[in-house]
């Protein structure tokens, strides 16, 4: 019992002492909370055509950082609001680099991205448009 409360109490205070500091200590209490940039995982992504016909390949570059070399990546379109991946995968190279290739046949603006897992967080690269037509 007395560990439960101490761990509610300490969980309250800690609450109440972030809530004050991003209240009179404006980003730096902000900064202070969040994770080091250096220590979060990411994606870049590049296409090598951002125009194609229907059934034309495109190839997808990047580099990643926080992955493991072998994580695999997959392709992710957007569809009616929602992500959801094609058939299109890759696994992070020696270099944290990767390249991956997709056949788009939708026609009409493609909403891309490359997905991965790095732990148990997901991680996602900036969006590219791709036009079919």
């Amino acid at each position: 019992m007395t560990s439960a409360l101490r761990h509610h109490c300490l969980r309250t205070l800690g609450a109440g002492a972030l809530s004050v500091a991003l209240l009179s200590g404006g980003t730096t209490g902000a900064l202070a909370a969040s994770p080091s940039p250096s220590t979060m995982a990411s994606i870049t992504v590049k296409a090598d055509k951002t125009e194609v016909k229907a059934g034309d390949t495109v190839t997808f570059t990047g580099r990643t950082k926080g992955l493991k070399v072998g994580s695999p990546l997959v392709l992710q379109h957007e569809k009616s609001g929602k992500w959801t991946p094609l058939r299109a995968t890759a696994k992070v190279k020696k270099g944290s680099s990767y390249a991956l290739i997709a056949k788009l046949n939708t026609k009409g603006a493609e909403h891309l991205r490359i997905a991965g897992v790095s732990g148990s967080e997901k991680v996602y690269s900036p969006t590219v448009t791709v036009k079919v037509k």
